[in-house]
Protein backbone atom coordinates (compact mmCIF):
# COMPACT_ATOMS: atom_id res chain seq x y z
CA UNK A 1 0.00 0.00 0.00
CA UNK A 2 2.12 3.46 -1.39
CA UNK A 3 -0.07 5.87 0.97
CA UNK A 4 2.27 4.06 3.95
CA UNK A 5 4.91 4.79 2.44
CA UNK A 6 6.50 7.97 4.81
CA UNK A 7 9.72 8.46 2.55
CA UNK A 8 7.88 11.43 0.06
CA UNK A 9 5.43 12.56 2.84
CA UNK A 10 7.56 12.61 5.78
CA UNK A 11 9.92 15.18 4.32
CA UNK A 12 7.51 17.45 2.65
CA UNK A 13 5.44 17.46 5.94
CA UNK A 14 8.96 18.51 7.82
CA UNK A 15 9.37 21.17 5.31
CA UNK A 16 5.92 22.54 5.91
CA UNK A 17 6.13 22.50 9.41
CA UNK A 18 9.54 24.38 9.42
CA UNK A 19 8.63 26.86 6.86
CA UNK A 20 5.65 28.02 9.51
CA UNK A 21 7.10 27.70 12.46
CA UNK A 22 10.36 29.68 10.94
CA UNK A 23 9.52 31.86 8.38
CA UNK A 24 5.59 32.40 8.75
CA UNK A 25 4.63 32.21 12.34
CA UNK A 26 7.34 35.36 13.21
CA UNK A 27 5.59 37.06 11.07
CA UNK A 28 1.96 36.92 11.89
CA UNK A 29 2.99 37.70 15.44
CA UNK A 30 4.38 41.18 14.60
CA UNK A 31 1.37 42.35 13.50
CA UNK A 32 -0.64 44.18 16.56
CA UNK A 33 -4.80 44.19 16.80
CA UNK A 34 -6.15 47.14 15.88
CA UNK A 35 -8.85 46.99 18.09
CA UNK A 36 -7.26 46.38 21.60
CA UNK A 37 -10.17 44.26 23.93
CA UNK A 38 -11.03 46.35 27.09
CA UNK A 39 -12.00 45.84 29.90
CA UNK A 40 -15.41 47.21 30.20
CA UNK A 41 -18.41 45.96 32.25
CA UNK A 42 -21.62 46.08 31.04
CA UNK A 43 -24.53 46.52 33.08
CA UNK A 44 -26.77 43.42 33.59
CA UNK A 45 -29.39 43.63 30.88
CA UNK A 46 -32.85 43.10 33.00
CA UNK A 47 -34.84 40.55 30.79
CA UNK A 48 -38.80 40.49 31.03
CA UNK A 49 -40.63 36.84 32.02
CA UNK A 50 -42.56 35.78 29.06
CA UNK A 51 -46.39 35.49 30.65
CA UNK A 52 -47.66 32.25 29.72
CA UNK A 53 -50.98 31.75 29.63
CA UNK A 54 -51.24 28.16 31.62
CA UNK A 55 -49.31 29.75 34.42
Amino acid sequence: MPQLNPNPWFLIMLTSWLTLSLIIQPKLLTFHSTNSPTNKMLPPTKTATWPWPWS
